[in-house]
């Protein structure tokens, strides 16, 4: 699943389900009067309200970032402020609001999108770098301008690009206490008054304590020393507690800081929303290093504040990356600071532990008999004409919910045939919906989440009979599947520096992706879960870490392909060296085998292949009778018959051992 998954894109081309529209779907300022088209935001009100505060406070611009005060990637509706204030709803963007004019910064994949559904009180700026916002802010604010922005929205690295852009330039960068954009929202959503839990056993091997003295013994270990460490990120605490909420949609986090010392625990959570049940479990009736004491959610910077005061000794550990500036600032105005760029929270939680592997591994059985369900289904209802991309999101929906453990799903399903799914990040709405045919080919990207993990696979799939470029296209995407499954490297070897094998077949062609190769995917977690993946700012790969493996290629308002499957980190059993890792596919579907031109695939590509039907067909055969689910085994059995070696005989460049021994050198020599 791809990093910003929920998008709200009417039809392409001006038509919805095929039939043509009697209006434009996108604004058009330059006329008069200016055409807004029906699903665009009125903004003037919000605007004046927003600007009169803007006065009262004395500056000349404000920022609204898109995201809320833990820097989280998938954010609750109470804290949508940048779609609060202009209408537009995609996942990235920054909105900046001065005396006389309002402007939206986002990347390509939105811009038809903020068209959609903002008014002409927007600018829509179609670069989405911090530099451009300054360079804007510069052209518009007079010198001596003081620039607004929420400290607890801006982390380390934001409000410091923003200060080397405006640096010298005569305007001012103002940390403001009070979020200006929630005083003018009167309707805001309220914080939910239920939603925490605490895990059940039967999926735990590491009780909290264990994990505290776990991280504690890290602390004592750093050489810097540090008395304490502050976790930020909602999924460091979730972790550390073994508790999950539901304040984020499809992600069950709950809103709360620790300040873990080594002597001391502190939980900053909405407390009226902890049971006696959970106080009990927390051992937040006593007091010792083993107990949590609970504290107000809002009270963390005083709490923090109080702590440094109070110890001339103190010396507060964070993870720059998820640590917003309000909490910084106070840490470094009392210059007790020690950062990593990940707290020991997030780089201890990226490696699973042996119960963790295996109910992940387990997660993912239950989870491919919900997905077949779907392309069992559909490979006889689609080509009928009367299913829906929205019908067919509902199918796999329902199909997980009556899976064991299941929570829900872990994203908004991408579910787009033809032209729809060439939008890699596309999710259909009642707008947008397409009727799914014999003659297109359909993407389906989609996950759960099951107390004992979560899950993401995407699959591509032609009823009907694919075009040449249709079928290239696919096995040369599977082709750099198969590459980094199979590929061999040292442990603690960097995604970035094997990440092109996943592009290598595509790139011999002239092809490409716009998109990550990969992410990590946890216990019952968001199912993008950092700091495992194939960007640069990722951690090095160690057994026992899990993460997507998803090359594609897109061919505009034609169609999209996208093969996902999550893998594991394993040892690899090489002749002559130790300390070798490989990927295990733990995401356990077929691929279309219409789709796939056998000749082009290497013969150790090809084995992969049928080594890995025989895993599915060993695997899923028994999960499927178990459930009773005869029509999908059939399915499945029919789809993973082996593929005769013969077909891969043709030479070709990416298949040759000397390129794949030069990547392998390569991949060693990065490592070190």
């Amino acid at each position: 699943m791809l990093c910003v998954l929920a998008l709200l894109l009417p039809a392409l081309a001006g038509s919805v389900g095929g039939v043509a529209l009697s209006e434009p779907t996108e604004r058009n300022c330059s006329i008069s009067p200016p055409y807004v088209p029906g699903t665009a935001v009125d903004s003037g009100l919000r605007l004046r309200h927003l600007r009169e505060r803007m006065l009262a406070s004395e500056i000349s611009a404000y920022i609204i970032p898109g995201t809320d005060a833990h820097l989280s990637e998938y954010i609750a509706p109470r804290d949508a402020r940048v779609a609060f204030m202009t209408g537009f709803t995609g996942s990235a963007g920054t909105a900046v609001v001065t005396a006389s004019k309002a402007a939206l910064w986002t990347d390509s994949r939105y811009w038809v999108q903020a068209e959609r559904q903002m008014d002409c009180n927007w600018e829509l700026q179609r670069d989405a770098s911090v530099g451009s916002v300054a360079a804007w802010l510069i052209s518009e604010v007079p010198r001596g301008g003081r620039i607004g922005f929420d400290p607890f929205l801006f982390s380390l690295k934001t409000q410091e690009d923003y200060g080397l852009s405006l640096e010298s330039s005569n305007r001012s960068l103002e940390s403001m206490p009070g979020n200006l954009v929630d005083q003018v929202w009167k309707e805001r959503p309220p914080v939910r008054p239920d939603g925490l839990i605490r895990l059940p056993d039967s999926v735990i091997q590491r009780s909290w304590q264990t994990k505290v003295e776990q991280i504690r013994n890290q602390m004592t270990e750093n050489p810097y020393e540090p008395t304490a460490l502050l976790l930020s990120a909602l999924d460091e605490t979730a972790w550390l507690f073994n508790m999950r909420g539901a304040d984020i949609p499809y992600n069950p986090f709950f809103y709360s800081y620790t300040l873990l010392t080594l002597d001391e625990i502190w939980l900053f959570v909405h407390t009226e929303r902890v049971t006696e049940e959970l106080r009990a479990y927390l051992n937040a009736s006593c007091h010792g290093p083993l107990c949590v004491r609970l504290r107000s959610y809002d009270a963390v910077s005083a709490d923090l504040e109080a702590y440094l005061r109070g110890r001339p000794g103190a010396k507060v550990w964070i993870g720059a990356e998820y640590t917003n500036y309000a909490l910084y600032e106070i840490i470094k105005a009392e210059d007790k600071l020690m950062s990593t760029s990940y707290s020991p929270v997030l780089t201890t939680k990226a490696v699973k532990d042996e119960t963790e592997r295996r109910i992940l591994r387990d997660a993912h059985v239950r989870d491919a008999a919900a997905v077949m369900q779907l392309l069992t289904w559909l490979e006889t209802a689609a080509p009928n004409g009367a299913e829906t991309e929205l019908s067919a999101s509902a199918y796999v929906d329902r199909c997980r919910s009556k899976q064991k453990d299941n929570m829900g799903p872990s994203f908004e399903t991408i579910s787009a045939s033809g032209p729809n799914a060439a939008l890699a990040h596309y999710s259909p709405t009642e707008e947008s919906d397409r009727k799914l045919t014999a003659d297109e080919m359909y993407l389906v990207d989609s996950g759960g989440q099951y107390l004992d993990g979560t899950t993401d696979i995407t699959r591509t799939v032609h009823w009907g009979t694919p075009t040449a470029t249709q079928k290239e296209a696919f096995t040369r995407v599977l082709m750099g599947n198969i590459e980094i499954s199979r590929t061999i490297f040292p442990s603690g070897t960097r995604g970035v520096n094997m990440e092109m094998l996943g592009r290598r077949a595509l790139w011999e062609v002239g092809l490409n992706y716009g998109h990550g190769t990969g992410h990590g995917v946890g216990n019952y977690f968001g199912v993008h879960e950092w700091p495992v993946g194939f960007q640069s700012n990722n951690i090095p790969f160690r057994e026992g870490m899990f993460t997507s493996i998803e090359p594609g290629y897109y061919k505009e308002n034609d169609f999209g392909i996208r093969i996902e499957d999550v893998a594991v980190v394993v040892p690899a059993h090489t002749k002559y060296g130790r300390n070798y890792l490989t990927f295990e596919t733990v995401s356990l579907v077929p691929y279309d085998r219409k789709l796939i031109d056998a000749s082009l695939l290497s013969p150790v590509q090809l084995q992969w292949l049928n080594d890995y039907y025989e895993t599915i067909r060993r695997l899923m055969g028994p999960e499927l009778d178990r459930q009773g689910l005869h029509e999908e085994k059939r399915w499945m059995l029919k789809n993973t018959e082996p593929f005769a070696q013969s077909g891969s005989s043709s030479p070709r460049p990416s298949s040759s051992l000397g390129l794949v021994a030069f990547v392998a050198a390569a991949l060693f020599s990065l490592a070190r």
